[in-house]
């Protein structure tokens, strides 16, 4: 999705979210507008304080290009960049330094591992437009999503058992956190609810393959907006009662303010206050070796591209 890089980048990128008809659903573009308006108003300023928490800026783009600026070093045969959503760099700008370059041949790499039509069907639908308007017609194929992809599922165990260090766990419940969704967009077929399930069983039997039993397994959602229903049960609920918590964002590849905001500061706030007494985050993959070389194999051909 991308993210503001200053404060003065939040409206813009609230805009540009609440604008797009893959988040708010609303038929008609003069209403949407209207009503995405509403929302942006509403949420300005204590999105700004969000953002000012976590040094006044997403992470997110940097990040990001320190990836590809890897993934390039390791695999100079072929030209890695990438493309946001509401920020810069938009799929517009991507797609023209790739025409002007005479790239013939593209691979999209989601950078969300589960499916949903409001992030990767928005984010192709967005490459595709941009490619329509500048006349460019390349090759195309996709890598949609890869909810239990052997590669990205050992990564995910890799990653938990780092944080987790030489802590016994048993004594630990380790909650996979994925960004929420409205239940009604679920009814209408979205897979998001299925892939993060199917990521869930694919850990857990990772997990007691490598023989690591943890207290319990579960997986919950975050950062619901609205009245409305959600996908339950939500972070926030499943952290209660519990002892020791080790929370893994399954939904992120890259560290944002879901994930440095709601869960290390919000989140962790709440689990003090709850009564847990070992709270640890599991960092995203961000620009680590092991995601920029999974990204390599992947768009290598251990996957099978659709275009």
């Amino acid at each position: 999705m991308g993210g503001p890089s200053n404060l003065f980048e939040v409206e813009t990128f609230l805009k540009n979210m609440f604008a797009d008809p893959h988040i708010l659903q609303v038929k008609s573009t003069f209403m949407r507008k209207i009503i995405g308006t509403i929302i942006v108003n509403k949420r300005l300023e204590e999105a700004k304080k969000n953002y000012q928490a976590i040094g006044g800026k997403s992470p997110i783009t940097p990040t990001t290009f320190a990836l590809t600026q890897k993934l390039n070093q390791l695999d100079p045969s072929t030209y890695y960049t990438y493309a946001m959503r509401y920020t810069p760099p938009y799929a517009d700008m991507v797609v023209m330094d790739l025409l002007h370059r005479g790239i013939e041949e593209i691979v999209l790499f989601s950078m969300y591992p589960q499916h949903s039509s409001t992030t990767i069907q928005s984010s192709l639908q967005d490459f595709y437009t941009a490619c329509q308007k500048h006349h460019y017609k390349p090759k195309i194929s996709s890598i949609n999503s890869y909810p239990t992809h052997p590669l990205y599922i050992n990564l995910v165990a890799s990653s938990i058992v780092q944080s987790l260090g030489e802590n016994n766990p048993q004594e630990y419940t380790l909650i996979l956190s994925a960004h929420g969704l409205p239940q009604s967009l679920i009814d209408r077929g979205d897979l998001y609810e299925q892939h993060s399930k199917a990521t869930l069983e694919a850990l857990k039997q990772k997990l007691l393959e490598q023989k690591i039993v943890f207290k319990e397994i579960l997986l919950s959602y975050q950062s619901k907006l609205g009245p409305m229903k959600w996908l339950e049960p939500s972070t926030k609920e499943s952290i209660k009662n519990k002892t020791k918590v080790i929370i893994y964002p399954i939904a992120f590849s890259i560290d944002n303010s879901e994930t440095l905001f709601e869960l290390d500061i919000e989140l962790k706030a709440l689990a003090q206050k709850a009564g847990v007494q070992d709270f640890i985050r599991v960092p995203c993959f961000n620009d680590s070796d092991g995601f920029a070389q999974m990204i390599i194999n992947l768009t290598k051909g251990e996957f099978s591209c659709q275009n």
